[in-house]
């Protein structure tokens, strides 16, 4: 599998993996290059699709920090309110179960910030 193939894959498993949030969709209100990822129109994650591959996910504040000294894959989100994002080089390597969780508490983040009767009909989930 060449390099491109590689990077395309990689791509198209976290497009998936951010579509398959319930109540997800897909935008590119920045242009073709950065794919944003909403629930209930609120962002919850953003793919650069540029070389290096990133990701965008919202982090509580004190996590974000102990993540971004942990890992050298994560710095502060890249335009982003660098108090609540990180930015994540998917071409590092991570574990995918760990990235998968991070995620994961990125929507949750989200969807906590709802009104209640949407978390209801969202269901809480991951």
């Amino acid at each position: 599998m060449t390099h491109n193939n590689q990077a395309a894959d990689r791509l198209d498993y976290w497009r998936q993996r951010c579509l398959a949030k319930l109540g997800s969709s897909e935008e590119t209100p920045f242009g073709p290059d950065v794919l944003v990822y909403k629930v209930a129109g609120k962002m919850f994650a953003s793919l650069s699709v540029n070389t290096p591959l990133t990701i965008n996910l919202k982090c509580d504040p004190q996590e974000a920090m102990i993540l971004r000294a942990s890992f050298a894959a994560v710095i502060p989100g890249y335009h982003m309110n660098k108090k609540h994002w990180n930015t994540i080089d998917l071409s590092a390597e991570l574990d995918e179960d760990l990235l998968a969780g991070w995620l994961d508490d990125s929507y949750d983040l989200v969807v906590k910030g709802l009104p209640k009767a949407l978390q209801a009909r969202l269901g809480g989930q991951s």
